[in-house]
């Protein structure tokens, strides 16, 4: 139990801050000095040099005007709901871990789903991008084995899309309308190993007299999920809806790696993240892409207040 400080005795043990200051200082420095430099950088026309022009407004009045980002985000939108119903498998997930009763066993679970975070990011994007090639790729493989390419090309057939052929492999990276698609199915089975040690954690603090209680109840394993693991771990889960908003909003190098900086073709895997980077590094306009940063930075605040205000977590 942590007890509060009084105003005398941290006056009389000052000395002891000294052990604050370094980590303050890189915080300061990596953090909020970045932070502060895009707001000031933002009002400026900047190429990323030392030459830079007073625009006041101007960079924000473009953002308002421009297509491009303001397009994005309807990918986002498909993106934030694909990524809240890629969260049920991790929940599942941590729920069959916990209820294993062996310690041993379930200690190897554990071990098993935290293995894939031991392979770095970008070489699990270029698999994926391997699976997603044409010819070669492990995707169109499964869907010619499984007879889901008939199916798909008969549905095609019957709406005129003209995208699923008979005779022509899937290019999901290169046709403009699979690119979403693509983007969704990146990942499967969305088992994400952050969100199960999450999950994990609060449903070791369920007390195991509640899951005793419930089956005097008469409770099977769904109800149990139901109405006691679920409402109980809520806490992680407006955690993950947090994370997850603010991953997928700022997110750029997975279109980045898959797709190039213009985001594939006709620019259908654009996101907000990946044109402010493009305007950045591609197009040399620092100043406009910190303008971008801060309309960015205003709708996450605002997904996150939302979130927070209405994701009620009450046990």
């Amino acid at each position: 139990m942590a007890f509060p400080i009084t105003k005398a005795k941290a006056l009389r043990e000052w000395k002891l801050y000294y052990f604050v200051l370094p980590s303050l200082a890189l915080v300061l420095t990596f953090a909020y000095f970045p932070t502060i430099s895009a707001v000031y950088h933002s009002f400026f026309e900047w190429d990323g040099g030392s030459g830079k022009e007073y625009v006041g407004f101007g960079n924000y009045s473009k953002v308002i005007g421009d297509e491009t980002f303001w397009g994005s985000f309807m990918l986002i939108l498909i993106l934030i709901i694909a990524n809240l119903f890629k969260l049920i498998p991790s929940i599942f997930t941590a729920v069959m871990i916990h209820r294993i009763k062996s310690d041993r066993a379930q200690y190897w679970y554990r071990v098993g789903v935290v293995i894939p975070m031991i392979v770095p990011g970008i070489v699990v994007l270029f698999i994926w991008k391997f699976f997603f090639d044409p010819s070669y790729g492990l995707l169109n493989k499964v869907l010619d084995v499984t007879g889901i390419k008939s199916l798909l090309v008969g549905i095609d057939g019957l709406f005129g899309w003209n995208i699923f052929l008979a005779d022509a492999p899937i290019s999901w990276l290169s046709t403009p309308e699979l690119i979403a698609p693509a983007l969704v199915i990146w990942g499967f089975p969305w088992i994400g190993t952050v969100g199960v040690l999450i999950y994990l954690a609060g449903l070791q603090n369920i007390s195991k007299e509640l899951y005793e209680s419930s089956e005097l109840d008469g409770a099977n394993p769904f109800q149990q999920f139901l109405y006691i693991e679920f409402p109980l771990i809520m806490t992680q889960v407006r955690l993950s809806l947090v994370l997850m908003i603010i991953g997928t909003l700022q997110g750029f190098g997975q279109q980045f790696l898959l797709l190039g900086i213009n985001g594939g073709p006709a620019g259908a895997g654009m996101t907000p993240g990946l044109w402010m980077f493009n305007k950045a590094f591609n197009q040399g306009q620092f100043g406009y892409a910190c303008a971008l940063g801060m309309f960015l930075f205003v709708f996450i605040l605002a997904l996150t207040y939302i979130n927070n205000k209405y994701v009620r977590v009450d046990k």
